[in-house]
């Protein structure tokens, strides 16, 4: 199988190695938009794409030892079907030949160095992905949706306070047809541009923006909670402690809000988390605040552990905020953890701290105790009001 990136130029703009993979494929496989860049050849066989894509793997498998040549925008390893393929078929059998990407060409477009930039994809993917990116200063280069996806995006900038920011969408690159728009977010006034478009951003925060710290413990107020929230101080040391690694899931046990989760999420785009929570309420908040922080792809249960916890997928770090009046939480969690995963549990009342001791004593780990207090208003003065203290307990599963 081969997989050849072509862009807006089409044939013409193809290698000479491109020309002969299409050429000598008995089937040629893309969209119709691809399909229709190539002349059609006697005896080959075509293939468009049927909705949803993935109804043609097996049709594409089933030709195994065949020549098969597969039409892709681009770069077809960058947010493209050379990805997913490479993952059903033998890297023996598989010939990729790229074309500039979308990013590249943005990038050339606007003179910027490429490494120097975010890129991403919100096509068939959710937009908020986009605001863990927003930093002062920062470039990123955003595959869209359709043609609606500047207008939202524009949107969303300027309600995150990044109005300024100088926004351009580029239609149709390498082609024809190409064209690009610019203006800033908050001036931004086009409803609707070329489907084909990539979104070049280049982040200008007004005063007062919301740009995420690339450290765990963002403020309390800035989650929907109802108080019943890991606080920001402790809540910087237990994701310290659960040290997040890139690609790992995690199981957040009486969610909440839903915090632990989402600053594991904002560690590493990679990464998972599972946020099981029982209160209906609270159940509610998780994921808007998953989606108000940019990672909406955090997973909610609804259920009360250990019962909630069948069925999932071993986590590589778990954490209890809740439900440690039950013992069996914590067996049913350290028994489903991964070798070489980490359990932090976190305490604030008297009988959940003795459990902590005795599953210290059983397990081993480390047992630590934080107080932390906060200036307040007393009187016409300024004293220092206690937190309750929490105790924490850490135990890393062998291997």
């Amino acid at each position: 199988m081969s997989i050849v990136g072509i862009g807006e130029d089409g044939w013409d703009g193809l290698s000479p190695a491109a020309h002969a993979l299409v050429e000598g494929a008995e089937l040629l496989a893309g969209g119709a938009r691809h399909l229709a860049l190539v002349p059609e050849l006697s005896g080959q066989e075509r293939l468009p794409w049927p909705s949803p894509l993935s109804d043609a793997y097996p049709a594409l498998l089933a030709r195994r030892g065949q020549r098969v040549c597969v039409l892709a925008s681009g770069d077809p390893s960058w947010y493209g079907i050379g990805a997913t393929l490479s993952k059903l078929v033998p890297v023996e059998e598989l010939s990729i030949v790229p074309a500039p990407s979308s990013f590249s060409l943005a990038a050339a477009r606007l003179g910027w160095p490429l490494q120097d930039c975010g890129a991403l994809t919100v096509h068939g993917r959710p937009l908020e992905l986009v605001i863990p990116r927003l930093q002062p200063g920062a470039r990123l280069l955003i595959l869209s949706w359709d043609g609606t996806t500047p207008a939202k995006l524009a949107a969303l900038l300027t309600a995150r306070g990044f109005g300024p920011s100088r926004l351009t969408a580029l239609e149709s690159m390498g082609g024809p047809r190409e064209r690009r728009i610019v203006a800033t977010a908050q001036e931004w006034s086009a409803e609707r541009v070329a489907d084909l478009n990539t979104l070049a951003v280049e982040c200008v925060a007004a005063p007062g923006a919301r740009a995420l710290p690339r450290t765990p413990g963002l403020p309390d107020d800035w989650f929907e909670h109802d108080g019943q929230i890991t606080k920001r101080e402790i809540r910087a040391v237990t994701l310290s402690w659960l040290a997040p690694r890139r690609g790992e899931l995690l199981w957040d046990i009486g969610a909440g809000s839903g915090s632990i989760g989402v600053e594991w999420m904002l560690s590493d785009p990679t990464n998972r988390a599972i946020a099981v929570e029982h209160k209906a309420d609270r159940a509610a908040r998780i994921p808007a605040n998953a989606a108000a922080f940019g990672v909406p792809g955090l997973e909610l249960v609804r259920g009360k552990a250990p019962d909630a916890l069948d069925g999932l997928p071993a986590p590589d770090a778990v954490f209890i905020g809740g439900g440690l009046t039950n013992d069996g939480v914590l067996d049913a969690c350290w028994s489903a953890l991964k070798p070489g995963g980490r359990i932090v549990a976190n305490a604030v009342t008297l009988e959940s701290e003795a459990l902590l001791i005795a599953t210290h004593k059983r397990l081993g780990g480390q047992l630590s105790q934080i107080a932390v207090s906060r200036a307040a208003p007393i009187g016409g003065f300024t004293g220092w009001r206690p937190l309750m203290p929490v105790t924490l307990w850490l135990a890393e599963k062998p291997l």
